[in-house]
């Protein structure tokens, strides 16, 4: 059999992990992230219906073939990202200055050009003098199998850049995880921390690259997860979008309205705690994913060569 990891003259490919090289002190920081990640996580459900399942959070390499495809992907991207950014960077510098802090679900001052958002967040207040806006990211990335169809993966994949992007231009803190389930027995949930804001690399964007089309799908646990993650971040402001094209499905019996139930329950309780959630819909299962978020939290992405754009405006309105 003629092995395809060889070159048109037969001599052998190399897929170099990691181009860039670390240094060892560099590598066990690394691997130290990554072992605080898995038990921080494994704490996060323990108390919760997931508590059972076998859980991996890994942090993906990149190969040199990430860099060239992020090179090929974010070229046409990076216009429209740096466009929108320099519209956005004055309104966040007169924010700073600001007597009022906006975006509040309450207040002393009322912001009627608020109310056409339907997100009730139409009031204002007095800031104290120490007080700056601030916006945290947590982007999720549904990565079940489905993703592969449609060209839904690499709109993710682009919307994912483009947020990315537009949050290091902002200095806005970001998390991208990405999520499959039932990869196996003993790893029925994979979290990909592609990029984490305690831990920041210029390299993450070809992390990014990594995004798969892999298994299936348990939401609720991805949510409760990255919720998280965000309620122990001291920003002020706390926005969660999950990308998704799909109903929530995972072995044994994660579906139907147990799991949307599981999903609604995660969304209260952390909206509670000041997590702001919106559900990017770019798949087939629309009406289940708006019927489960609800109108205010939902985002039907119809025309997936705009959902970058769409995405990015969507998030600097929160700045």
């Amino acid at each position: 059999m003629e092995s395809s990891d060889l070159g048109e003259n037969g001599s052998p490919k190399y897929h170099q992990a990691n181009p860039d090289p670390m240094s060892e002190d560099a590598q066990q920081k690394e691997r130290d992230f990554r072992k605080k990640l898995n038990r921080d996580v494994r704490e996060v459900v323990s108390e919760s219906i997931h508590k059972g399942v076998k859980l991996i959070v890994h942090r993906p390499e990149y190969v040199l073939e990430n860099k060239q495809e992020y090179v090929g992907l974010s070229k046409e991207l990076m216009p429209v990202v740096r466009e929108i950014a320099r519209k956005t960077l004055p309104l966040l510098e007169h924010e700073i200055s600001s007597e009022f802090a906006r975006n509040h679900y309450y207040g002393t001052k009322f912001q009627a050009e608020n109310v056409a958002y339907r997100d009730y967040r139409y009031f204002a207040k007095k800031r104290p003098p120490t007080e700056s806006p601030s916006l945290v990211v947590g982007l999720r990335v549904d990565e079940s199998a489905s993703m592969a169809a449609f060209g839904r993966l690499e709109a993710a994949k682009r919307a994912v850049i483009a947020v990315y992007e537009f949050c290091q231009i902002c200095n806005i803190p970001i998390l991208i995880y990405g999520d499959t389930a039932d990869v196996s027995r003993i790893e029925q949930m994979s979290i990909f921390a592609y990029t984490d804001f305690n831990k920041t690399d210029p390299n993450d964007r070809f992390r990014l690259m990594g995004i798969r089309a892999r298994s299936n799908n348990r939401d609720g646990m991805a949510l409760r997860i990255i919720a998280e993650r965000l309620v122990d971040s001291p920003q002020q402001t706390k926005l969660l979008i999950s990308i998704s094209d799909g109903q929530p499905k995972a072995m044994d019996d994660y579906t139907g309205s147990y799991a949307a139930q599981d999903m609604q329950q995660t969304i209260s309780e952390y909206e509670r705690k000041g997590v702001t959630f919106l559900a990017a819909a770019i798949g087939q299962d629309k009406d289940v994913i708006h019927q489960i978020y609800g109108n205010e939290r939902f985002l039907d992405i119809t025309n997936l060569n705009e959902f970058p754009r769409k995405l990015v405006r969507i998030i600097s309105r929160y700045l």
